[in-house]
């Protein structure tokens, strides 16, 4: 990888976002797809899970549900919330690769910054599903004048956070592809999934292997 000039980072927020707005049009037509490569396609496939979970989530809300599909749901957006962590996680790995192979060098004083790049990409990939959704919102023919002001007012809002939250991750990627701020991968750690650390899991095996040794 080319090193890029001090201060640039070698990553450009605003095709992310593209990205990521494109690809919440397009599925809601289409196929779920991935025609991105290197580290685009990295945040294509941690977008895919947000957009699954995003509609997954719906589906738990539905008060017609039988017990049986919600808890089919349920297992469904463990699954899906384990892989969008995971990636967020490999995003930030591609980051830590990426100020390797560049010789980015970092000041002794360096900060680190309360939020990796790997999350604040998530945060814009749920903000652009809730920017889509919004916009939906006002083209139905069911709702008053009432509930389209509240919705025009919120996509407004949705507007300007995701215009400040990715201003900030450029100014945090040209911090750290200047060395003026430090990079790490924080691990999630998640316990719920892992049948060795989940108590109800556990548990319920040993219960199970007992039952059997009594049979």
């Amino acid at each position: 990888m080319e090193k890029s000039p001090i201060g640039v980072a070698p990553i450009v927020v605003e095709h992310l976002t593209r990205l990521q707005t494109e690809a919440v049009e397009r599925w809601h037509r289409e196929p779920i797809d991935d025609p991105y490569s290197g580290f685009e396609s990295l945040v294509c496939q941690q977008h895919q899970q947000n957009f699954r979970l995003w509609h997954a989530e719906d589906e738990a809300r539905d008060r017609l549900a039988t017990d049986r599909q919600l808890a089919k749901v349920k297992r469904s957006i463990d699954g899906l919330n384990q892989a969008r962590n995971d990636l967020i996680e490999k995003l930030d790995d591609a980051i830590t690769a990426m100020l390797h192979e560049g010789g980015v060098s970092v000041d002794e004083q360096a900060s680190i910054n309360t939020e990796t790049p790997g999350s604040v990409i998530d945060r814009l990939s749920i903000m652009s599903l809730r920017r889509f959704h919004y916009r939906e919102q006002l083209d139905r023919d069911d709702v008053d004048a009432d509930h389209r002001q509240t919705v025009t007012n919120r996509v407004t809002l949705c507007e300007q956070q995701h215009h400040d939250l990715a201003h900030s991750l450029q100014e945090l990627l040209d911090d750290l592809f200047a060395g003026r701020k430090r990079h790490k991968t924080y691990r999630q750690m998640k316990m719920y999934n892992d049948p060795s650390l989940n108590p109800a899991i556990y548990r319920s095996r040993q219960a199970g292997s007992l039952d059997v040794r009594r049979l």
